[in-house]
């Protein structure tokens, strides 16, 4: 298959995937679920087979960069396995994780050895008394000590990824982008996205703007916008006296659709053209279908791009419109 089968209706080249190999998770971030959320039946999950049978076949198609997301990927049983299937396959250039950092501690050079070259690793405060609030879980030595432990192994890369809320945890801006720093590790701050319904707060009120974290950071460190960029949304800016990064993403105040090169691929197999829309196919159906070889699930996909849509429009002023939460799509 020619690699410019995955170009999108708008031109776009689509040479990164996102796959989502679990919704559940350890944690219950106010931000991303409810504490008594319903996860899905097991056998609506894609198996591990099917998700690696998946990969390689987008990356026969010209897929560059896979990132394993979730939930959180490090609980799904046998996950080393699958990445590692993943990683070794011929023509894919980096494979990634994203991670809420409460296995690291145990499975930093696992995760190198089987070959993830980058680690995203949530973290929202350096207080572990916020940090039980904001998750609603008792975890946080274990993911500072999971962070110091991958921040000694070799990877290429190494972020940290912070959803900021209005007097929540914005009075850490500085705090957690110097810790982020001094560990030679850049960080991305986050604009909360009104996916899913949740009870915790109101979003509108909690609604930070990059350019508030921009402004707030600049009273800190001389920041300049970074020409460079990464496969992700992530807009940086160079720290004077640092080699690593400050980044915001900014899925409300500045819209980063016209160069998305994603799609993802949900736990249960739907691929996902957009995370801002519903505009998804089914690919699990294709899958488990008896009669299908790898041909048909290449035509799927084919077809499933030209569902991507231009761009998504967040509103924060209205119920969400989105009602799977962030764990049921994938980071």
């Amino acid at each position: 298959m020619s690699p410019s089968a995955l170009i999108d209706p708008f031109g776009r080249k689509i040479d990164y995937l996102r796959i989502s190999v679990t919704d559940r998770c350890d944690f219950r971030c106010t931000y991303c679920m409810d504490e008594d959320v319903t996860f899905m039946p097991r056998d609506h999950i894609l198996s591990l087979e099917e998700i690696i049978y998946v990969a390689k076949t987008f990356i026969s198609m010209g897929t560059k960069r896979i990132r394993i997301t979730g939930g959180e990927p490090l609980v799904r049983k046998n996950i080393l396995w699958a990445i590692e299937q993943i990683a070794n396959t011929n023509g894919l250039e980096e494979l990634t994780i994203t991670t809420n950092g409460s296995q690291l501690y145990k499975m930093a050079q696992s995760l190198l050895d089987v070959g993830v070259s980058r680690i995203n690793i949530s973290l929202d405060t350096l207080k572990a008394e916020r940090f039980y609030t904001l998750t609603r879980r008792d975890k946080f030595q274990q993911v500072i000590d999971g962070i110091e432990a991958a921040s000694k192994l070799p990877f290429k890369r190494l972020k940290i990824n912070s959803v900021m809320l209005k007097n929540q945890n914005d009075d850490e801006l500085f705090d957690l982008a110097h810790f982020a720093l001094e560990r030679k590790m850049d960080i991305s701050f986050i604009e909360e996205m009104p996916l899913g319904i949740i009870t915790d707060h109101n979003r509108a009120a909690t609604y930070l703007s990059s350019d508030e974290v921009i402004e707030t950071l600049g009273r800190h460190y001389e920041l300049t916008p970074s020409a460079s960029t990464t496969s992700g949304p992530t807009r940086y800016y160079q720290v004077a006296g640092y080699d690593h990064k400050i980044g915001v993403i900014s899925p409300h105040s500045h819209n980063f659709c016209d160069t998305c090169n994603r799609v993802r691929l949900t736990a249960e197999g739907r691929l996902l053209l957009c995370l801002g829309n519903e505009h998804s196919k089914d690919l699990k159906s294709v899958i488990r279908e008896t009669s299908a070889d790898a041909t048909s699930l290449e035509s799927a996909i084919i077809e499933a791009l030209a569902l991507k849509p231009q761009k998504h429009h967040f509103n924060l002023d209205e119920a969400p419109q989105i009602l799977r939460f962030m764990s049921a799509t994938g980071g």
